[in-house]
């Protein structure tokens, strides 16, 4: 017997249900611009705003929904998506409440389902029942500010805040296996572009020297701020395997503080960041500019961790001067104890890089190999390791060796395979923006038309070697123009996780 609509509905609110909990904030910033049309025993069919919407949901949460409806149903639905308008979103958008000033997102209606605590196998579970999640769901969907790392995400260390009633256990000690086991002061290579963060960071794990806190790590992305951060937790772990390290992204710390306002746990978030944490890494804090309520969060959690004594860490890619829309009182803590900056190594040290990278992968390279790469490479640690490990892979793959025709033959080929244009730029926009490369030529001042031209501005300053009057006259526009929505697109890529995002995925398919 077919099953009916109304159960189908059922597994669908519980799998929503059970998705959302892990991530709320995360989840109801996509899914109020995503709609259900049907659902049947074959199809789901779902409606997004637009394309970029449509594949990050895709990419992000619909497989643990369709993982969790087919534990629960044994069905395999096949997604029809399409795109349009919203009527009636899954998460309702948020709305304006007058006397907080602040706007409000109403929680969706909970599930009437009940779930047995010991699910039967799929083929013996009635239509109407709805198990337990299934055993290792899909990971959370990574946040799009997070910078590119060697691991699946620098951020595992901590976990999220339990599910609403119940309690929050203390923040445990962190074990070593939970770290990237390479990002350890052993393997950090120190120059004079570097060698003060470097020192400061072995203070506050206890090596020795004055201890600074808080330390404030600036520095441009790649430069090894993450692996100075790990390598304090190694070092502390090492010596005092029973501290309670906290180690988060900014994005991280408001969701936590979110979702403790949202289901009144606010006592225990501020014990598990307070109280029971002997040790505060804070990545990327620039993140945490314009978000007021965080950082008045924020705020007290410092003051708190100071006056205990306990060490603070941050990095930023932004000296805290030149955090903007953070408070001044913020921004003078930051600077209470030291400022040090991770600059872009110069020659030697990058050399020195590729031969510690060679040695701990046990890749073959000779010194005229090493001193070209450093030589091709100069502003960014990761790009260089990045380079040398795609190499090694290449050579193996081809049995080559890694000699300097090769190289120069590979990254040549690469070089060329990245040359764009702009013709190349507006085709990718516009796709992605569900327009055609003509519309963002045009006068149409629709706002969705007028931020895809923006954005293809923006990339034509990044990517190509132009002026802003060239790309004006390719644009039909003049230069203040193009000034102009260059500074946009920079100030939403910092402050709007969505346009970061949609920037990340525009770029890759440029580079791609």
């Amino acid at each position: 017997m077919e099953m009916s609509e109304h159960i189908l509905r059922g597994h669908w609110d519980a799998a929503i249900s059970h998705t959302r909990a892990r991530s709320p904030a995360s989840f109801d910033r996509w899914f109020s611009t995503v709609q259900l049309d049907n659902i049947s025993p074959q199809t789901l069919g779902l409606r997004a705003k637009d394309t970029f919407v449509r594949d990050w949901v895709s990419e992000h949460y619909l497989p643990t929904i369709l993982q969790y409806i087919r534990f629960a149903s044994g069905l395999a639905l096949q997604i029809h998506w399409s795109l349009g308008d919203i009527d009636t979103p899954i998460v309702p958008p948020p709305i304006e409440d007058p006397r907080a000033n602040r706007v409000v997102r109403p929680s969706p209606a909970r599930p009437t389902i009940q779930r047995p605590s010991l699910p039967a196998p799929v083929a013996s579970l009635p239509a109407t029942s709805h198990p337990s999640p299934p055993p290792a769901p899909v990971e959370d969907p990574p946040s799009p500010l997070a910078s590119p790392t060697p691991v699946a995400s620098p951020f595992p260390v901590t976990p999220p805040l339990a599910p609403p009633g119940t309690s929050l256990r203390p923040a445990p000690a962190i074990s070593l296996k939970e770290l990237n086991p390479k990002y350890t002061f052993e393997n950090f290579i120190v120059g004079p572009s570097n060698n003060l963060a470097h020192a400061a960071a072995q203070a506050s794990a206890g090596g020795g020297g004055r201890r600074y806190s808080p330390l404030f790590l600036c520095g441009g992305t790649g430069l090894g701020k993450t692996h100075l951060l790990q390598a304090i937790a190694h070092r502390v772990l090492s010596e005092q395997p029973t501290k309670r390290i906290i180690y988060v992204s900014a994005e991280r710390f408001t969701n936590d503080f979110i979702a403790a306002i949202q289901h009144k746990r606010m006592e225990a978030f501020r014990a598990h960041y307070r109280s029971e944490c002997d040790l505060l890494l804070v990545d990327d804090i620039q993140f945490l500019a314009g978000r007021e309520q965080t950082q008045e969060e924020f705020f007290h959690t410092f003051n708190a961790l100071h006056e205990l004594d306990r060490p603070i860490v941050f990095s930023s890619d932004k000296y805290p001067q030149q955090l903007e829309r953070m408070e001044e009182r913020l921004v003078s803590r930051f600077s209470w104890g030291l400022v040090a900056d991770v600059q872009a190594p110069e020659l030697e040290t990058r050399v020195a890089i590729l031969r510690k990278k060679a040695q701990i992968e046990g890749i073959l390279l000779d010194d005229q190999v090493a001193l070209f790469l450093a030589q091709t490479i100069s502003s960014n640690v990761r790009e260089l390791e990045g380079t040398l490990i795609r190499l090694a892979a290449k050579a193996s793959l081809t049995n080559r060796i890694i000699d300097l025709a090769f190289v120069q033959g590979e990254l040549s080929s690469s070089s060329r395979s990245k040359l764009l244009s702009v013709d190349d730029i507006l085709r990718v926009v516009s796709s992605q923006c569900n327009l055609q490369p003509s519309d963002l030529l045009s006068t149409d001042r629709h706002r969705t038309t007028t931020f895809a031209r923006h954005v293809a501005m923006y990339l034509c300053k990044q990517r190509l070697p132009m002026s802003y009057p060239e790309i004006g006259r390719a644009f039909g526009k003049d230069h203040t123009t193009v000034m102009n929505a260059v500074r946009r697109v920079e100030k939403l890529r910092t402050e709007d996780a969505q346009v970061r995002a949609q920037l990340e995925i525009i770029e890759k398919k440029l580079t791609g």
